[in-house]
This record gives C-alpha cells, structure tokens and sequence, in this order.
C-alpha cells in the first residue's frame, strides 16, 4: 500500500465500485420474452409488444416469426423524449389490464412508446413494501413524478400514507382510474398535479416531512407552468430538497434515473454528497429484466437507494 493509500478517506456511504444488480424476472402479468438487434419483445398482460432498445445489442435467441406474431410495434423516433408512432398487425384494443398482487392498472398505447408501467421497478416495489411494513407505524410517503401511480398504490396497500405529485394532469388522472381499478379509493393517498420542484421547496418552507422518498425523474420534462426541468442540472438540488424533507426516523429514499448513456457511479457519488448528513447506507446499481427463456439480462435504468 502506498502513502497515498493510506491517507485516501474511504468512500462515503459505501464504494460505487461494487455496483448492486437488481433483476426483475416477471411476473404473471409481465415478461421480457426476448431481446437483441435493438429491440425487445415483451408481454404486457395478454398483449406482446415490440419496442425499440438500444442497450439490446446482441441477436435475439428466438425466430422472427415469434416477433412477428406480436399485436403491436413501436416505430419512429427511439429517443424517450421524442413521440413515435405504433404499427398494428391485427385489431388490439385501446386499453388493456394489468395487475401487480393487489394492484390493478390499466395499460395503454402512448406516442413515447411507454404503456404506464416500468415492470423493471418491481425489484424497488417489493424492497419498499417490506420496508413499510416492518416499520410497525404507518409510514409517510412522498412519490415524486409519479407517473400513473402504480409505487404509490403498491406503498398505499403496504400500509403507508401517500403523497403522490406529478405535473401531467393526464398522469394523476391515469393514476386514479389504477386506484379506482384496484379498489383501492380508501387508502391515504393525495393526488397532487404540480411541478415537482415547487412542490418540494413550498413542503420545506412549511416544515413538512417524510419517512420514504421516491424520486424518478425524467432526463427532460415541464411543469404545468411551463417550468423546465433538466435531469443533469437540476437534480442535485431536488435531490438536496428531498433528503431535507426526511423526517428523523426516516425509512428510505429510492432515485431511479432512466439515463442509460450516464454512469450510475455519477449519480452514486451525487447521492454520497447529498446523504452524507445522514448516517446510512447507500446502494447504486442497475435495474434489470431478466429474459423469459435463457436468463439474458437487459438493462433499463441506473438507481440510488438510501435507508438508515
């Protein structure tokens, strides 16, 4: 060991060298039948759809006539922030439902090539619910940009009292229909349709506090006032907001980032930074499917965890 060695401090809140791989296998409702050439094959609940998938870059291990057999194909524009369009083999309906344990949702075609589940946040979902119900209280949790309320729902059932806030009226919409769907009405969740970043300074003016955090921000979006929000120049104050906004006996704070050209040990040492206040451990990695036949892993997005 050499003297720099020895003076080096350690990393904080443990080393970004040993990434944690997260892997999401499926469900009953959802599989990642196969990948390659840029592509993926999934199933939705009854429904096969085929999209675009640039970290697919190996040969799909299944014909192309399995592909072909899919109900649906999304074309044109791959980039996520960019609208595509949908190519329909056959007569496939509007919307179709989904469910996740308890939770019902309903899926359907959008022009950014999403259905309204990211299946690859299960791992996250399952790993929250176990938190929230080991705390033994009813947990306070805050899911920011929300998106069609699925985590919310799934932390609700969990026993946790949700705050749920996305800027898309369409999104909080979609999220109530899921609630409704899933006769869930009753459970303590408040529906919130605003920029997220107003939201958080205005809840730490007032003094507000959470046990658990969610944060999935997109690499570029807008509020409902027109506010932009840019992932690499924005997020660590977001990011410094919300681990202000956790409470004193807090229970978790979870970033996804769907940034696949970034590193997840960038948003690792950011998380560092940010947390080193808070005595914890800190995981960082990669969410990943797992393919239905033959185990091949795909990549889908970058994420940081924090509990006590």
């Amino acid at each position: 060991m050499t003297a720099q060695d020895e003076t080096r401090p350690e990393p904080p809140l443990g080393s970004p060298t040993r990434p944690l791989m997260l892997e999401a296998a499926g469900w009953d409702d959802y599989a990642l039948i196969d990948s390659g050439h840029g592509r993926k094959l999934e199933r939705y609940g009854r429904m096969k759809l085929v999209r675009p998938e640039e970290q697919a870059i190996w040969t799909p291990r299944l014909g192309e006539a399995v592909w072909e057999r899919a109900d649906a194909v999304f074309t044109g524009d791959v980039e996520e922030e960019g609208p595509g369009r949908w190519r329909f083999p056959r007569q496939v309906p509007e919307t179709w439902p989904m469910a996740y344990g308890d939770v019902a949702f309903g899926c359907r075609f959008t022009s950014f090539r999403h259905t309204g589940v990211f299946p690859e946040q299960v791992a996250h979902w399952a790993w929250m619910a176990e938190r929230i119900r080991a705390a033994g209280r009813p947990l306070k949790l805050l899911n920011l940009f929300g998106y069609t309320g699925i985590a919310s729902l799934v932390a609700a059932a969990a026993g946790a009292q949700v705050t749920h806030v996305d800027a898309s009226k369409k999104a909080i919409a979609w999220a109530r229909e899921n609630q409704a769907a899933s006769g869930m009405e009753a459970l303590p969740i408040r529906w919130i349709c605003e920029d997220a970043g107003k939201f958080v300074a205005r809840e730490g003016r007032r003094g507000s506090r959470y046990d658990g955090i969610l944060l999935d921000p997109p690499k570029y979006g807008r509020g409902p006032g027109g506010e932009v929000w840019q992932l690499f120049a924005d997020l660590p104050a977001m990011l410094t907001a919300c681990r202000d906004l956790l409470s004193a006996d807090p229970s978790f704070l979870i970033l996804t980032v769907y940034a696949m050209r970034a590193s997840f040990v960038s948003f690792h040492e950011l998380a560092a930074e940010v947390m080193a206040p808070r005595a914890g451990r800190l995981e960082s990695g990669e969410l990943l499917l797992v393919e239905e036949a033959g185990g091949r892993r795909l990549a889908t997005s970058l994420f940081s965890r924090w509990c006590p």
